[in-house]
């Protein structure tokens, strides 16, 4: 039998959102499935009075995570906002899951989406054999999401052209979203609410209108505060895809984690940890999900191609991709943070012997 390469989250943390419906000793808002304080629990992670523990989805301000529900809340939607990498989709994922136990009503926003992908669309087939009816109508996932009282979300907002953007804007001040069409209009149900994601790296591409803007109430999620938190999130993560995947981690993996996201935080600060090196920055972002794809595709050619323990030879492919996305410019970057920084440091020799055969 065929598993499913990847489960959504209400499916993957099943277990998890059952236990908390039980000893939710919380009012629970209409249409949710646990309370705000639950959700919250859900995300950050937390032990329950039976003993059961709920595995953290969000490791950082816990604060961030309570604004975000308390917004869901209330008549206004949220906006998860930041550098690419800081879990904006995760975090979205996860609180439609544990709100409205369906993480899928999802609008995915690209140079080419259309108000069709918000609003709604037609069988044209039908359109053309009978007309504007019901039946021809073709309902969006923000269409569903009203008429269920639930959470929509919207990937990438801004790259959605502004035109389009705006079709937002009655959704959310009106709570309803006309069909002009069949003379009619669907009303949100209460519980509906909309999450969308954004990168700081697109601000410029499709700014949001001030009217849109005013709808949204805005999350910005950093990276990581610190190398602890990081290395956490990193290895979490990569624990995950190993049992997914099936590809057992021989040892310890750690340090290497460690080495990883020390390289990323300091190309990213343009500084070495012991602030003696001045360093150039790359063009590409560096950041905690690409540390935990290196680190995944360094278990993946130590299961394959070696004797399963994971070494620096197969992370340096990985890091090289990571840090050269520009072949002139990140290549010239990378070969002086490893004569400056990695060769000069003590039990990174196999690294920077591995990383420059690579080069």
């Amino acid at each position: 039998m065929s598993t499913v390469l990847r489960q959504h989250a209400e499916q993957q943390f099943s277990q998890e959102l059952e236990e908390l419906k039980k000893q939710d000793p919380h009012k629970i808002p209409q249409n949710w499935q646990l309370s705000p304080q639950a959700v919250v629990s859900y995300l950050m992670g937390d032990k329950l009075n039976n003993g059961f523990q709920l595995t953290p989805k969000y490791i950082g301000n816990r604060r961030l995570m309570e604004i975000a529900v308390a917004t869901l809340t209330t008549d206004r939607a949220l906006l998860l906002y930041g550098l690419p990498g800081t879990a904006k989709s995760w975090v979205s994922e996860h609180l439609a899951a544990a709100i409205s136990g369906d993480s899928t009503l999802l609008v995915q926003g690209t140079a080419g989406t259309g108000e069709e992908a918000i609003r709604y669309g037609w069988n044209y087939a039908r359109l053309l054999s009978t007309g504007p009816t019901p039946e021809a109508l073709v309902e969006t996932p923000m269409m569903r999401a009203m008429k269920a009282g639930k959470i929509a979300r919207v990937e990438e907002l801004t790259r959605i052209g502004s035109d389009v953007q705006d079709s937002l804007i009655t959704i959310l001040s009106e709570k309803s979203l006309p069909v002009p069409e069949l003379n009619t209009e669907v009303q949100a149900v209460t519980g509906f609410n909309v999450i969308a994601t954004a990168n700081n790296r697109d601000k410029g591409v499709n700014e949001l209108s001030s009217a849109l803007k005013r709808r949204f109430n805005t999350v910005i999620l950093p990276v990581p505060d610190s190398m602890e938190e990081e290395v956490e999130i990193v290895q979490q993560r990569v624990k995950s895809f190993s049992q997914h995947m099936a590809l057992p981690i021989e040892k310890p993996i750690t340090e290497e984690i460690r080495r990883i996201v020390t390289i990323f935080r300091e190309l990213r600060s343009g500084v070495s940890m012991d602030g003696k090196n001045k360093l150039k920055s790359p063009s590409g972002t560096l950041s905690t999900a690409e540390a935990i794809s290196v680190m995944n595709s360094g278990l993946s050619l130590s299961h394959h191609f070696g004797d399963g323990s994971l070494t620096a030879h197969d992370l340096a492919s990985g890091v090289l991709g990571a840090v050269v996305k520009d072949p002139v410019q990140d290549k010239i970057v990378w070969q002086e943070y490893l004569e400056t920084v990695v060769k000069q440091r003590e039990g990174w020799k196999d690294l920077y012997r591995s990383c420059r055969d690579m080069m």
